[in-house]
């Protein structure tokens, strides 16, 4: 199977379930960014539930700006505090020692655009997964794929809640609140480890209404 992603901030467990079933990946670059998506957010799981972890953007002024051209703000010192937020929510889980020293990179290095930013992050998770994924590119914007391409991009669409029917697994705070399925691809990672992968490979994105 062929399928098109937009490159997100430590991608949903949905968007890598997509990936880990894939033959192969085409990220699309020629989009216009658009607001309250999982570009520039994720959700983990942190001692009092489901935690936004946002990367602070500049805004144009104007009504469009491509996807890729959309510069990162540093003005919150955001690196530091999303780093923080994961060592409190996981430092207890029994795989983030196992790649503290991977990730953790990640939260010095500057990029200037989230979109590069983006793909950093979607390389070092894969080398975290043993997933073996090089993705390529779309040429120009094209609103209906072709029929030989499944088309994902609906994913990082964080106000469409898609609620989907993923196995359980055990979670830090799970005998505080339950369950909370698809979140960052870090839940997962930092949770089931070495698993994780053949975790992915067994869920469905078939979802509940």
């Amino acid at each position: 199977m062929n399928i098109v992603l937009h490159p997100t901030y430590f991608p949903s467990i949905a968007q890598f379930v997509a990936i880990a079933k894939a033959e192969s990946l085409t990220f699309e670059i020629h989009d216009n960014f658009q607001k309250q998506s999982y570009r520039n957010r994720t959700y983990i799981y942190g001692a009092n539930g489901k935690l936004q972890l946002s990367v602070p953007i500049i805004h144009s002024h104007k009504q469009r700006q491509l996807y890729k051209d959309v510069k990162i703000s540093d003005v919150d010192n955001w690196q530091t505090v999303h780093w923080k937020s994961l060592e409190s929510a996981y430092r207890t889980s029994p795989f983030f020692e196992f790649y503290e020293d991977e990730l953790q990179p990640l939260f010095n290095v500057k990029s200037d655009f989230i979109f590069d930013h983006n793909l950093k992050c979607f390389e070092i998770v894969c080398e975290c997964l043993q997933l073996d994924m090089t993705p390529k590119f779309t040429t120009t914007f094209e609103k209906e794929t072709n029929a030989n391409v499944k088309d994902y991009r609906s994913l990082s669409n964080a106000r469409q809640q898609q609620n989907f029917n993923f196995e359980a697994y055990t979670q830090v705070f799970s005998p505080k609140h339950g369950f909370l399925s698809n979140l960052s691809i870090l839940d997962l990672l930092f949770n089931e480890g070495t698993n994780a992968l053949n975790y992915l490979e067994n869920q469905s994105l078939i979802h509940n209404d």
